[in-house]
Formats: C-alpha cells, sequence, structure tokens
C-alpha cells in the first residue's frame, strides 16, 4: 500500500515536472522572432512551437512515461542549444540590456582611471 502511494506521488512529480518544463519552452519559442531561428541557423520557429506543442498535448492526453521522455528530450534540445543561440543572435547574450560589455560598471564603461 505504501508502494502504491509513493508510485502515485512519483508519477504525479513526474508529469508535473515534464509537463512545466515543456510548457516553459513552448512560451521561450513563442517568444522568440522568427528571424532570429533563420540567423541562428536553426529550425523554424513553426517547428518548435508544434513539436513542443505536440509535447504537452501528449503529456496532458497521453501519460506514457516513453513519450514523455521523449518529448523532455526535445524540450531539452530547444533549451540548452535552439534558446542560447536565438539570444545570442538577438542581442540578449548575457542577460544584460544593450548588450554592455563585461567590463561595464552600473554607470558606464570602466576604463582603469584612464
Amino acid at each position: 500500500m505504501l508502494r502504491a502511494g509513493f508510485d502515485s506521488l512519483l508519477t504525479l512529480v513526474t508529469f508535473l515536472i515534464f509537463t512545466g518544463f515543456a510548457v516553459a519552452a513552448l512560451v521561450f519559442a513563442a517568444m522568440a522572432r522568427e528571424d532570429a531561428y533563420r540567423a541562428a541557423e536553426k529550425q523554424t520557429k513553426k517547428f518548435w512551437l508544434i513539436i513542443l506543442g505536440i509535447n504537452i498535448a501528449l503529456n496532458l492526453l497521453v501519460p506514457m512515461l516513453f513519450l514523455q521522455i521523449a518529448g523532455l528530450i526535445a524540450a531539452i534540445v530547444f533549451m540548452v542549444d535552439v534558446r542560447p543561440a536565438l539570444a545570442q543572435v538577438s542581442g540578449g547574450g548575457r542577460g544584460r540590456r544593450g548588450g554592455g560589455s563585461s567590463s561595464d560598471g552600473p554607470y558606464g564603461p570602466y576604463n582603469g582611471g584612464r
């Protein structure tokens, strides 16, 4: 009886994590510009929206672990490979607005007192 409860809890946690990660990847894919995908030489925006949307639909409608893992791999590929490439092309490579250099201080570039 305890094992059945643990298995159902583990299944629920797995479902929530996989689905949440897929939703986050879908949101990031939808927010990026179409031309950024072409500039980064990745698949099209439509391709990633379809793949990640199917991932979410399968997680919600057919909760089979094999399909969830396949969808998780697709979401991981997007988040680890495509999203950083899109950010670099869009000018958001370091998470800073305006894309300043690493020697910028809060009021502008630091030039070492020169």
